[in-house]
């Protein structure tokens, strides 16, 4: 069976790097197209700057239906001083510089950094359909948005995604709040205190046998059967990406109020667990615009689900999968569950990223038992994917600097099931 219109053997002799993926084996890949020129790129600071004006245009409307979040998205930056400590002593390594964990674990409501993708697409969908229909004017003040009136308009109207579970998550919880009737397609991997906690807020919860890409592909299938329909692509969508893309401008402003600088001297490593991509494909597109060659940025993917390093390494992107490799995509990670890369993220991502590494579900639960020991932190095991990566970078023999490990989820999990986690990570 060919690949891409290769054997296997050839893709092997080009690419040695897939003997270890294969075998399920941790690897740590540089990417060797950083720093050439990007081509075709559409996206700019300012295209940025317009979804952080979005966001701050709904704060009235966030503030007065979750008043916990006071108006603003947003996560805490915590230095993790003992948890650096304890990686220095479990790898036998030394970390130059400070450790940071940027906690979207704690982004109000949906509890993972899908709420900053996600919502923003929901807000523009959101914004578009009441300007267009002439009951909303972007200089009213949003709270108006929970009135009764737009409850009613925007129950006219459908929100569909196909989810492993955080984005269905965030897409379940704000849009159902609006007005909007969701659904949510999710794949037989997703977390079943996920699709309870959705059916609990209101959305409609079909499940697939099956991984991401099924459920992200029946969804569409549906939604386009209906003209009210609105489908979330986490495949292909601009405007995911430009909501993860504001982290960006956050992440400066609390690096600033630290008087953290980033500059040669002082650079900034960020470490990001990876899915299909538009996360950490949005957060690095953000951070390359605001500090320049000054920030590094590593994605992390689990070894039975390395599609964007297959994807980004062999140029193939979305053309290929893990499957076609004879890797089977099952991991306890559930929201890096994905076979099949984003071709939107790989083509705009492979010149500014610096590379990527893969994680054995054991090592993610042994890291999600360190943190809480070391700083009572909970996550779920995917939100550790990045934890490893100050270890790798050190042991190349850089690494000087800030580092910042992306926490992508977690405040939600229940606490049984977080105990089952926490147990799964004893030596």
């Amino acid at each position: 069976m060919l690949i891409a219109g290769k054997s296997l053997q050839d893709w092997k002799i080009k690419y040695p790097l897939l003997d270890n993926l294969i075998q399920y084996k941790e690897v740590f890949w540089q990417n060797p197209s950083k720093g050439f020129s990007p081509s075709g790129l559409d996206l700019t600071l300012e295209d940025i700057k317009e979804a952080e004006a979005r966001f701050e245009r709904f704060e009235p409307y966030f503030k007065k239906v979750f008043p916990e979040t006071d108006g603003v998205i947003e996560s805490p930056l915590t230095e993790i001083d003992e948890m650096k400590t304890a990686l220095e002593k479990e790898y036998s390594t030394t970390i130059k510089g400070k450790l940071l964990l940027k906690q979207d674990d704690r982004l109000p409501v949906a509890g993972s950094i899908k709420a900053r993708g996600g919502f923003h697409e929901v807000i523009k969908h959101a914004e578009k359909l009441a300007l267009g229909h002439n009951i909303l004017s972007k200089d009213d003040d949003y709270s108006v948005l929970a009135d009764k009136k737009f409850e009613e308009f925007f129950s006219a109207f459908s929100i569909m995604v196909g989810s492993t579970g955080n984005l269905g998550l965030s897409i379940g919880i704000l849009p159902a709040k609006l007005g909007f009737n969701v659904t949510v397609h999710m794949s037989s991997d997703a977390k079943q205190w996920k699709k309870d906690l959705l059916r609990e807020k209101g959305a409609t919860v079909i499940e697939h046998e099956g991984d991401f890409s099924v459920a992200v592909d029946a969804g569409r299938a549906q939604c386009e059967e209906k003209l009210t329909c609105y489908y979330v692509d986490d495949e292909n969508s601009k405007d995911l990406f430009m909501g993860y893309a504001v982290a960006a401008l956050r992440l400066k402003k609390q690096l600033d109020e630290r008087n953290i600088q980033v500059n040669e001297n002082n650079p900034l490593t960020v470490y990001l667990p990876c899915g299909v991509g538009g996360g950490p494909g949005g957060i690095a597109f953000g951070l390359n615009q605001v500090f320049g060659d000054h920030v590094h940025c590593y994605f992390s993917e689990p070894t039975h689900s390395p599609s964007m390093l297959i994807g980004l390494m062999t140029n193939q992107h979305d053309k290929v999968c893990v499957q076609d490799f004879g890797i089977d995509n099952l991991t306890a990670a559930d929201g890096l569950a994905v076979g099949r890369p984003s071709k939107y993220v790989g083509q705009r991502v492979k010149t500014y990223i610096d590379g990527v590494y893969t994680i054995e579900d054991e090592r993610l639960y042994r890291l999600l038992h360190m943190l809480y020991n070391a700083e009572g932190i909970k996550l779920e095991p995917s939100a550790l994917a990045g934890m490893i990566g100050p270890v790798h970078v050190a042991k190349q023999g850089s690494g000087k600097g800030t580092h910042v490990v992306w926490a992508t989820g977690g405040r939600l999990v229940p606490d049984a099931v977080w105990k089952e986690d926490y147990e799964k990570g004893k030596l």
